[in-house]
């Protein structure tokens, strides 16, 4: 596997560790704030979604400038 391979999966693989903290963070915060349990879930999974497609976004900026 080439260098610039490895580098595009370990980024992902970070990206996704990131909005998974994210959305536990979300998650722990609403449970603070006497959310219920399926409320709680539904802002961590909120929180995971846009934390991904925030990071689609940079990454798809970032790609045009690249060229």
């Amino acid at each position: 596997m080439s260098d610039r391979i490895t580098l595009i999966l370990l980024t992902c693989a970070l990206i996704v560790l990131f909005a998974a903290l994210t959305g536990a963070g979300a998650a722990y915060l609403a449970r603070r704030d006497h959310a219920s349990y399926p409320a709680a879930l539904t802002r961590a999974a909120v929180a995971f979604a846009t934390t991904l497609t925030l990071a689609a976004a940079v990454t798809t900026a970032l790609a045009a400038l690249n060229d």
